[in-house]
């Protein structure tokens, strides 16, 4: 008897850090291991916001690249994942400004680096959505790019308004 409850537990045991593991290591779908790490390991949210707009412009030209060189198996599938990515690095990005607003962070850089990204893949997405190829395919995903994209650009001139300017330095 004491042997099959002490088995339950240490079973049950087993079982949690299996259950608790993924917790520990969350890792967006979207997101290579290596790019958790860089997320991971930057010390300032700037630095983070950052490094989501590099990740989603790197989506971005991916996509555009798979655009004009069309892969031979599982192309559909493929552009929409590299659309899905883009607006979840841009909406990550996004959220890392509120969040950073909230902490009353200096996140000025940021946010100027948000609002500029955000118009030049606004340019793009929109180039895509008014003479993309094969835009049937990926119509949905784009649209929700579109919007996705746009409302980081709001948020980001917003939080401009928000965020006060750095202290000016007088010279006595």
């Amino acid at each position: 008897m004491k042997y099959t409850v002490l088995s339950c537990f240490s079973l049950l045991a087993i079982a949690a850090s299996f259950l608790a593991a993924p917790s520990s290591k969350a890792q967006k779908d979207y997101l290579s291991a290596l790019e958790s790490d860089k997320i991971r390991d930057a010390e300032t949210t700037n630095e983070r916001i950052k490094l989501f707009l590099t990740f989603a412009d790197d989506r971005l030209k991916k996509f555009q690249y798979e655009l004009q060189h069309p892969s031979s198996n599982k192309h559909p599938e493929m552009l929409n994942a590299l659309m899905n990515a883009y607006v979840g690095c841009v909406d990550d990005a996004a959220d890392l400004v509120q969040l950073g607003i909230q902490k009353q962070e200096n996140i000025r850089p940021g946010i100027d680096l948000m609002a500029g990204r955000t118009k030049e893949f606004l340019a793009i997405l929109e180039k895509l959505s008014a003479d993309g190829t094969e835009i049937d395919i990926y119509k949905d995903n784009l649209d929700d790019a579109i919007n996705g994209t746009r409302d980081a650009m709001n948020d980001a001139e917003k939080a401009k308004k928000a965020v006060a300017p750095p202290p000016v330095r007088r010279k006595n």
